[in-house]
């Protein structure tokens, strides 16, 4: 029986199908968000749980490096923030993956980094039905977090990246935490149902100055004091205000001491920058400024500073200021916005200014000590004393040499000669002493800045925690000069058994073998030298600045030299 035209085909008055709308992924969300703020690159290693956000990044042009070990990609992300002013993203997997990660983000959480960790999460389906490396992350993550949650649902992915981020940036800025389930990521969703922020849009300025007549007030202080000082602490560089800490500096004519990522705020050589004399210019002070860093150990909670002198404290977090140690005046705000304001107010004052005296004590006092440690910093001793190493490396750095120290008693030891010639040129682990930052950092510090130079310095203890990442240096091609000050020992800890428990019982638990971290390094297709002589020193890192490879020179040093930072420190008294 024949078909009729209607039997076949449409009636013309009948309606067309609605298209589908287009729908988009949880893990092209996170990539679009990731975008949104800036991110260029994640440091990653993979898993199951987030493959997706990988594919939504190839789209976003996002880049994606892979790394040997989670806690890797935490450091990196941690050193990315650091040294582009931006916050950093590392992407791991659920479970252990997470985990391996912890340390990174709490290095971060007391460094005041900005830096996001996207961690995996067994589907929402398989709620505590014990699914594939299922742990309670978030709350594993809130204590070490200025924010830590669960994306609820596909079409939330990008608002709470973008949520995560804003809170970094809460106050003094550190690390956020967002676990994201697998079907989350997985699932896709009507592109009109989902809410991404627009770039620039969910987050505002942070830079405010906080109360005008807290200004007024530190502008009299510092106009009317004969023997102030300041110290310029790592918010000074986290907040981009190193050009108006050294306009505050020279203008207001005030002695300046560094730490932290403020080093190199001011450059070696020049007449208001100070080193080693801190000591005796807190002692000596009438007035002493201390700007984004707070008292704790490092500072000797507070106590360091005499009663004496007028106590001034500059912080982006409300609750650092006059924690440990009672002040006459706080002001929380952004240590730049800060600095600028109070050169501004004092600027019609400065000419009355007369410190000329109060700089030659101090610059009397510092050459002196200088004077004092130069015999040891010049020794050709054989082993080589860590002195000599430190200083070879001071005069190996060019104006575009960052500096990253990954030690405990080494770096000590090079935190009183190494000087950056710039700002954010020297990176540290911070207040939480993590040992194994050196190569994420170098990897952030190389990939985010590849027209610098870096230079590292690792403990033999400090480089072996992380040190297998040196291949990822090698597969992108990221050179590097690394020098490993090769003791043997962890011996920073080895100096407290000692002093504790006497000689006899100093080599317990910290004693290492005598790795060629040289032919490490050749092993991994980079470039490698040993050094026994400390002439050799200076020559074997211009070999590896020339070799273009990711390079690590073997130094051995000294094992029964103790760094006066280790000897001093207060867990040993």
């Amino acid at each position: 029986m024949a078909q009729t035209v209607s039997e076949t085909q449409p009636a013309a008055d009948s309606p067309k199908p609605e298209p589908e709308p287009a729908t988009i992924s949880g893990g092209h969300l996170v990539a679009k968000a990731l975008k949104a703020e800036g991110v260029d690159v994640i440091f990653t290693l993979c898993g199951g749980h987030i493959i997706d956000i990988y594919d939504g990044c190839v789209d976003e042009g996002i880049a994606v490096v892979d790394v040997r070990h989670e806690q890797v990609a935490a450091h990196a992300a941690d050193g990315y923030a650091r040294v582009t002013g931006k916050p950093g993203c590392a992407v791991v997997t659920a479970g252990p993956g997470t985990t391996d990660a912890v340390t990174g983000v709490a290095n971060a959480f007391r460094a005041e980094s900005p830096m996001l960790l996207i961690g995996g999460q067994g589907a929402l389906n398989q709620h505590k039905m014990g699914s594939l490396q299922d742990l309670p992350h978030v709350d594993m993550m809130t204590p070490i977090t200025k924010f830590a949650a669960t994306v609820p649902h596909t079409a939330r992915a990008a608002d709470m990246v973008s949520m995560a981020f804003r809170e970094c940036y809460n106050g003094a800025p550190g690390p956020s935490f967002l676990e994201i389930p697998r079907d989350i990521l997985d699932n896709s969703v009507p592109v009109d149902s989902a809410t991404v922020p627009e770039a620039g849009h969910y987050r505002a300025s942070t830079k405010s100055i906080g109360d005008p007549a807290n200004v007024e007030a530190l502008a009299d202080l510092l106009v009317r004091a004969e023997k102030p000082v300041v110290l310029l602490g790592s918010q000074v560089w986290t907040s981009r205000g190193s050009d108006a800490a050294t306009e505050f500096a020279r203008t207001l004519d005030i002695p300046v001491f560094m730490n932290g990522s403020a080093r190199g705020t001011l450059p070696p050589g020049d007449p208001h920058h100070f080193h080693l004399s801190r000591r005796y210019g807190f002692n000596n002070a009438d007035l002493i400024l201390i700007v984004g860093t707070p008292f704790d150990f490092r500072m000797g909670y507070g106590r360091r500073l005499p009663k004496s002198a007028t106590v001034v404290q500059i912080d982006m977090d409300y609750r650092t200021v006059g924690k440990n140690r009672d002040i006459d005046l706080g002001l929380v705000g952004d240590p730049g916005a800060i600095l600028a304001a109070v050169t501004q107010a004092a600027s019609g004052r400065v000419r009355k200014i007369d410190r000329k005296a109060w700089f030659a004590e101090l610059r009397a006092e510092e050459d002196a000590a200088y004077q004092k440690r130069l015999p040891r910093q010049l020794s050709d001793a054989n082993p080589i004393h860590p002195l000599r190493l430190a200083h070879e490396i001071n005069e190996f750095l060019t104006e575009d040499s960052i500096y990253i120290g990954d030690g405990g008693d080494i770096v000590t030891f090079s935190g009183g000669v190494v000087q950056p010639k710039s700002p954010g040129h020297w990176m540290d682990p911070g207040p939480l002493g993590t040992l194994g930052v050196g190569i994420p950092f170098v990897l952030a510090a190389k990939y985010a800045r590849p027209d610098k130079e870096v230079v590292a310095l690792f403990g033999d203890g400090a480089f072996s925690l992380t040190g297998w990442d040196f291949e990822t240096l090698v597969r992108f091609k990221l050179p590097f000069v690394g020098v490993v000050g090769n003791n043997s020992s962890m011996n920073q800890i080895r100096y407290g058994q000692e002093a504790k428990y006497g000689h006899d019982r100093g080599r317990i638990g910290n004693t290492l073998g005598d790795v060629k971290y040289d032919e490490f390094a050749k092993m991994l297709g980079g470039y490698g030298e040993e050094v026994r002589d400390p002439k050799e020193i200076g020559p074997a890192m211009q070999r590896a600045r020339e070799s273009g490879l990711p390079s690590l020179i073997n130094v051995w040093v000294d094992p029964d030299a103790y760094a006066p930072g280790t000897m001093n420190q207060t867990m040993y008294k």
